[in-house]
């Protein structure tokens, strides 16, 4: 089991693809770093994805906050306000972008993915 307190807040998202992985360094780079990214396709993403997230897991972003996981449009609010609201603690390490399987630098691509976010929203409570 995975000590979330040694990695709150963070960013799980598809480190495959291209926009995700933009999107998820562009709010590290507003948020001063303080946030961990963590791709859904590495170790710790996997590990996380069973140990706190379910089938819709891969679906969305989500934000963590240690005591909720908050994915898609559930997690901007979130988000923002720990950004506001977070310490000025280091950074705790970025996900490299793996191999983007699909399209995903195209027009078509933002606006599905934009929708994506959209649509997609839940909460997960952690124990």
């Amino acid at each position: 089991m995975i000590d979330l307190k040694g990695v709150v807040p963070l960013i799980i998202y598809d480190n495959r693809c291209y926009l995700c992985t933009k999107f998820a360094k562009i709010v590290d780079f507003v948020a001063g770093k303080r946030l961990t990214l963590v791709g859904h396709y590495t170790d710790l993403g996997e590990e996380l994805r069973g140990q706190i997230l379910d089938s819709s897991a891969l679906e969305m972003f989500w934000f963590v906050d240690g005591k909720t996981a908050y994915g898609g449009r559930a997690a901007l609010i979130p988000l923002i306000l720990s950004i506001i609201r977070h310490d000025r603690s280091q950074g705790r390490g970025t996900a490299d972008i793996g191999s983007c399987e699909t399209e995903c630098r195209t027009a078509k691509a933002v606006f599905l993915r934009s929708a994506s976010l959209l649509s997609h929203s839940k909460k997960i409570k952690i124990a």
